[in-house]
């Protein structure tokens, strides 16, 4: 597993670009939960949660929210945010690829190109052993990930974040090397740039890591091979009435994926 250490690290300058309205978004897993569940969410675990956006709102709302990251720093200032927001998740420093929680949960989410750190196929496989694992039959699982049409094999694209707090502007610059994927792998190096003007102070922090791009039969694949997940729906959006396709309303990735049903052995005697 690989990441953009040096901009995750940068905490302040990451949750100053990166801060974005994601209420609509809540509204949707919520609502997609209990659309491929048929019950009501209670609990919900926000891997790679960084700042923990999706998760303090989910506690405000009063649901069982954990929010789980692999930087110690990312998880220090999520808990800083509960502090200052009057919200009071469970907070786990962990690896996607094998966690354990006190008790399993009813949905899942990986938001915002989480799972492109996983650079190889047997590590999704181990990954989404572990999520099927944390949580309880029929859990959903749901994966949200740029369109193919703003990232793919043959043009990676170009990405801008910029954002202004007390005096701070940041501009977070991704691709900067115009990556290309390997087309065998799916692997491509990537280098990102963060420009900061910190009152009157300029630096500029350079960065690179290998990213992986998984594409939606790769998924398919890999959820049937994990043994244990199942592709159950697409969406475009974050709107259950937009299908996942090639038209201009459909501007982002989203898979839904359950808990495979599992069946106990019968043994002959």
């Amino acid at each position: 597993m690989t990441q953009h250490g040096n901009l995750y690290k940068q905490t302040l300058y990451y949750d100053i670009a990166l801060t974005r309205h994601i209420v609509d978004e809540v509204d949707f897993l919520i609502e997609a939960y209990e659309h491929y569940a048929g019950k009501p969410l209670q609990s919900i675990l926000s891997l790679a949660c960084g700042p923990g956006y999706h998760t303090h709102e989910l506690d405000k709302r009063g649901y069982r929210a954990t929010g789980l990251d692999l930087l110690p720093e990312m998880i220090s200032l999520a808990k800083d945010k509960a502090t200052q927001l009057g919200t009071n998740p469970t907070w786990v420093v962990g690896d996607m690829r094998d966690y354990q929680l006190e008790s399993p949960v009813d949905m899942t989410i990986a938001m915002f190109d989480a799972l492109d750190v996983l650079l190889t196929h047997d590590d999704i496989i181990q990954h989404f052993q572990t999520v099927a694992r944390n949580m309880k039959p029929g859990g959903i699982y749901l994966l949200d990930y740029s369109h193919p049409r703003h990232c793919s094999l043959m043009n990676y694209g170009d990405f801008h974040y910029t954002g202004e707090r007390d005096g701070i502007a940041v501009d977070i610059h991704w691709a900067t090397n115009n990556p290309e994927f390997d087309l065998v792998t799916g692997v491509a190096y990537v280098e990102t740039e963060i420009n900061v003007n910190d009152h009157g102070q300029h630096y500029v922090i350079k960065n690179g890591a290998y990213e992986h791009l998984t594409s939606p039969p790769e998924f398919i694949l890999l959820a049937r091979l994990s043994g244990v997940l199942k592709v159950i729906g697409w969406h475009g959006s974050f709107d259950l009435d937009q299908p996942f396709d090639n038209t201009p309303e459909s501007d982002r990735m989203i898979l839904i994926m359950q808990k495979v049903q599992e069946h106990p052995r019968v043994h002959n005697e």
